[in-house]
């Protein structure tokens, strides 16, 4: 259900556009937007993911989200997910982003947001293990709300919307539950642009035009 909310908010802005992902991970979305974009490419952090991303025939490249290799204004729509959240330069993450979309185009930033169930959810339970050394408290992770996350964006960027992901599963084992899975898929697909509702999405993405 994630991934579907998320490749939908960048269909209604990409289809049949030059699109671009930031942190495309193994490509997991990419590959899903390629088919209804003219050309779509990403990078990532991770030159392990990214074996897996080209495997699927994706073009990536390894690189950081604060420097981006792809030329200005080339791009119709740049987008991220589950990434910014742990980039301590968001400011400068945003800005790359704005740098290579085109005047018109778009920007689709996702943020993990503090008002949020899933946030009091992550609060209450135990660190979860990352790797055999490390869990989830030593990972750099930001929690911005809508407010703050216009404070970061640069001048050439308008906030025009938001969608709320999220907005009512606590933990992602409920979408398994015979029944209850599907009536939750159901009302999270008309909370997410809600608004009111959209504001409490455990991911809060940000729909920012490019001046």
């Amino acid at each position: 259900m994630l991934d579907d909310l998320e490749v939908g908010i960048v269909e209604r802005y990409g289809i049949g556009k030059d699109v671009f992902e930031v942190g495309c991970g193994t490509g997991l979305i990419l590959d899903r937007t390629r088919r209804f974009a003219r050309s779509a490419a990403g990078i990532d952090l991770s030159g392990g993911m990214l074996a897996r991303a080209a495997q699927r025939g994706l073009r990536v490249a390894q690189a950081s989200a604060t420097e981006l290799p792809i030329a200005t204004e080339s791009v119709d729509v740049a987008y991220s997910f589950k990434v910014l959240a742990h980039i301590p330069d968001i400011a400068g993450a945003l800005r790359e982003m704005a740098r290579i979309v085109r005047p018109g185009g778009w920007v689709l930033a996702e943020f993990y947001n503090p008002r949020s169930i899933r946030r009091l959810v992550k609060w209450a339970k135990p660190p979860t293990a990352v790797s055999d050394s490390t869990n989830d408290e030593h990972v750099f992770t930001r929690y911005d709300d809508a407010a703050a996350i216009r404070t970061y964006l640069p001048p050439e960027l308008d906030w025009v919307t938001s969608r709320g992901i999220r907005v009512i599963t606590p933990v992602a084992k409920v979408l398994e539950v015979p029944v209850l899975g599907a009536a939750v898929r159901w009302a999270e697909q008309r909370l997410a642009d809600l608004p009111g509702a959209r504001d409490l999405g455990g991911f809060l993405v940000a729909c920012c035009r490019r001046r």
